[in-house]
């Protein structure tokens, strides 16, 4: 009878060590060739990091950055200097050549058979003048390139949120299996008083048997809980890039304290203000009013300075041909003005215009998405901090129960059954808790995800 208290005092002993979460959670990989690797320690931030690192969908928007950072180069450098070096050969059938008398000089070649054409220059082409053509279309593109910058803003907060919640999931899938581990040792435990009894003669040949059905059940249940935390490991993995013969330690716990929420207007002021797709999509329909304008002076005078330096042989600027290197230059002023260009440009500024239409619809309905996901966000970090309490409370009565019933069934007043159920009640109450402690961790992270902090 002692050796049956002594088993029953030890299972309690495990019960009340159930009762918390521990602090911090640690993800034991089950594979062997991870027994001598140096395991890395993660937090919540330096799994953040890593995953911005490791992250390709960052990579592709900041190269796309660097594109519209290109194109804005190009845009800017529209209305400056054009220098080019040109050079030429043309052969030519012969011709009978010219020449006339001139007093003083006798017969002198006017026109000369020269069918071997030479000719170089150096030529200057300046816009000086676009009517804002060029400034607008400029602006255009740096509004592109911000908005383009705030792409990479929002995906790197996708890429904090996945770290977060891959993070927050193997901690909780580590307790589970913590959970699920303590409730078989609870149930051997009793396995073995109820063995004890009916070796006595007290317990009834099925409560064994109900017993070992429970304790299979439960083995069961941790086999599932051990390969869920794999899982969850292996996702972490993926999201970091951490190798799979590294092993990890998680540090942050899952108990932290509660959070002020705030005030919903307040809250709704802060994401509209901070929410990088908002400003993106503001940005692009501002750039596409500068296309616009840019646009529209399609239908202005450009004005244009050009000048270049002629070396040739023969050059036709010198009178008379002849087939010798001559050089000359030239500087004029040009205005170009499209007077009627069938249509181009007015449906170039109506495309413009629907596509910054399309830009502000789509920006008004994404603050009515924004508002309700405000409200929910809020209401799903209320409602989760609330139920860790009342999980708490769930798993305080549920060991107090399983000690009553113990008690009893030690006093032959409560069944086997009576005491598998309440160490079943006790396990349930236990993994709400944990999913609760988890539920406010995401609940969190999608909360600063959806104020853009």
């Amino acid at each position: 009878m002692n050796i049956l208290m002594h088993h029953r005092t030890a299972a309690l002993l495990v019960v009340a060590t159930t009762l918390a979460i521990p602090p911090g959670a640690s993800a034991q990989p089950p594979a062997a060739t991870r027994a001598d690797a140096p395991a890395i320690r993660l937090t919540v931030n330096t799994t953040i990091d890593l995953a911005l690192k490791a992250s390709h969908r960052v990579s592709e928007v900041q190269a796309r950055a660097d594109v519209a950072q290109a194109n804005v180069s190009a845009r800017s450098s529209a209305d400056n200097p054009v220098v080019s070096l040109l050079a030429g050969y043309t052969r030519t059938n012969h011709v009978e050549a010219f020449a006339m008398p001139i007093a003083g000089k006798g017969l002198v070649v006017i026109y000369p058979d020269v069918p071997d054409n030479w000719r170089t220059r150096a030529d200057l082409q300046w816009p000086v003048y676009t009517f804002g053509r060029v400034g607008s279309a400029t602006k255009a593109a740096e509004l592109e390139h911000e908005a383009t910058g705030k792409d990479v803003s929002t995906a790197k907060a996708d890429i904090r949120l996945d770290a977060t919640r891959s993070y927050w999931n193997l901690v909780m899938a580590g307790a589970v299996v913590r959970v699920a581990e303590d409730a078989l040792a609870l149930v051997g435990a009793h396995l073995h008083d109820v063995k004890a009894l009916r070796a006595a003669g007290i317990a009834a040949p099925n409560d064994v048997l109900t017993a070992e059905a429970r304790e299979a059940r439960q083995r069961v249940l941790l086999i599932q809980a051990r390969n869920n935390r794999d899982v969850a490991e292996a996702d972490l993995r993926r999201v970091t890039g951490i190798e799979a013969a590294q092993k990890i330690d998680l540090i942050d716990a899952l108990e932290a304290p509660a959070r002020d929420i705030g005030a919903f207007d307040a809250l709704l002021a802060e994401a509209k203000k901070t929410r990088p797709e908002r400003q993106a999509l503001q940005l692009r329909a501002d750039a596409f009013g500068q296309q616009q304008k840019s646009a529209a002076a399609m239908t202005k005078p450009v004005l244009s300075v050009g000048g270049g330096v002629d070396y040739a042989r023969p050059n036709n600027r010198i009178f008379p041909r002849s087939s010798e290197w001559n050089e000359s230059w030239d500087v004029g002023f040009n205005v170009s003005w499209p007077l009627w260009d069938g249509g181009r440009t007015k449906a170039d500024v109506a495309q413009v215009s629907a596509s910054q239409r399309a830009v502000v619809e789509r920006l008004a309905e994404f603050d009515a998405v924004l508002e309700f996901e405000v409200h929910q966000r809020q209401l799903d970090l209320a409602a989760a901090a609330a139920s860790i309490q009342a999980a708490t409370e769930e798993v305080a009565s549920a060991a107090e129960a399983r000690r009553v019933v113990t008690e009893r069934f030690k006093s032959g007043l409560a069944s086997n059954t009576d005491v598998l159920d309440a160490q079943q009640n006790l396990v349930v109450a236990q993994l709400e808790r944990t999913q609760s402690l988890a539920a406010v961790r995401l609940a969190e992270a999608r909360f600063d995800r959806t104020l853009g902090r």
